[in-house]
């Protein structure tokens, strides 16, 4: 079993309870998000938390808001200001951060002062927010957990995000596997091998610059050189892929074909790039005429890259790219 799976063999996500219906804010209601409850439910577990109400808030209860500094905001009561949760909440996303080390992600709920990411207004003393700030149970996890792959519920709306992050999230969860498995210098440059295709459509440069640091391997520690490779491989894979960029990787991909296939396929593979290229039709298209073409002619080195199935199929995540 995976170090990032439950027994039921999915990978486990870190929400915002909120998020999957529990009735825990400030005024007893929820925010429930259906791609988290109705569709990601089938691929992942989830570990639901809301620190307002594990640091002991009643439900319903006043609400808190950020106020101050937005680099050091604090967390206080929206009508009785000496109501100050700012140190209970850090504590308890440091606590959280020790106890979910299973986890290959998390969902947070957005705008929260406790759990939002991004763009969390911070007030001032006229009342009118400033530069936004981030969540501040929010921010004392991600600092324990710098690579956990992380996003808020509405950005996940966005296709190109929600494809990113959940790529993110396999690519952590085969990490800790691989860690599980016993790590090698072998394993380690095998583990590359498999995200060549996927680094060239998000940082091609960042590819270049983790085969150079794999290239001295033999010439440093193992679990040293390992740890900072991973960081570097998720800071990378952040970076969202493009229509140009995925062009330019089913390109290099086609090319294994180039013996194998007749010159009409030949045109028909790339009739259907030029199409994704332009925007005519989804990356799904020519996806699948390529693992067609691989099915009828196999390529071991190819068949291996985590590019050409990042994720469950099922969840259908490249058909809006």
């Amino acid at each position: 079993m995976r170090s990032s799976e439950t027994i039921t063999g999915k990978p486990k996500l870190g929400i915002s309870a909120c998020l999957l219906g529990s009735e825990v804010r400030y005024n007893g209601g929820h925010k429930e998000s259906r791609l988290c409850s109705r569709t990601l439910t089938e691929y992942f577990d989830f570990a639901p938390v809301c620190p307002e109400v594990g640091i002991g808030m009643s439900i319903p209860r006043e609400p808190i808001r950020l106020v101050g500094d937005p680099q050091a905001p604090r967390a206080v009561g929206t009508v009785s200001r000496e109501v100050d949760v700012t140190a209970p909440l850090a504590a308890y996303g440091e606590r959280m951060a020790g106890e979910l080390t299973d986890i290959c992600g998390y969902i947070f709920m957005q705008q929260s002062p406790s759990c939002g990411l991004h763009r969390v207004k911070v007030y001032q003393d006229n009342g009118r927010p400033s530069e936004p700030g981030r969540g501040i149970f929010a921010e004392a996890f991600c600092a324990r957990h710098p690579n956990l792959p992380v996003e808020e519920d509405g950005r996940l709306n966005d296709p190109v995000l929600r494809e990113n992050f959940i790529t993110r999230v396999f690519a952590y969860s085969e990490w800790q596997q691989l860690l599980r498995d016993g790590l090698t210098r072998q394993s380690l440059i095998a583990f590359h091998s498999r995200y060549k295709y996927m680094l060239m459509a998000t940082n091609a440069q960042q590819y270049k610059l983790l085969g150079r640091m794999l290239g001295n391997l033999g010439q440093q520690d193992l679990q040293e050189l390992a740890s900072r490779y991973f960081s570097d491989l998720m800071s990378a894979l952040k970076s969202c892929a493009t229509r140009r960029s995925h062009s330019n990787v089913l390109q290099h991909i086609s090319g294994y074909l180039k013996q194998a296939l007749s010159s009409e396929d030949k045109q028909e593979m790339q009739q259907l790039i030029g199409q994704y290229r332009h925007g005519v039709v989804p990356l799904v298209v020519p996806m699948t005429l390529l693992k067609h073409h691989f099915r009828r002619h196999p390529d071991t080195y190819i068949t291996r890259q985590v590019y050409l199935q990042p994720h469950p199929e099922n969840l259908s995540l490249r058909n809006a790219l």
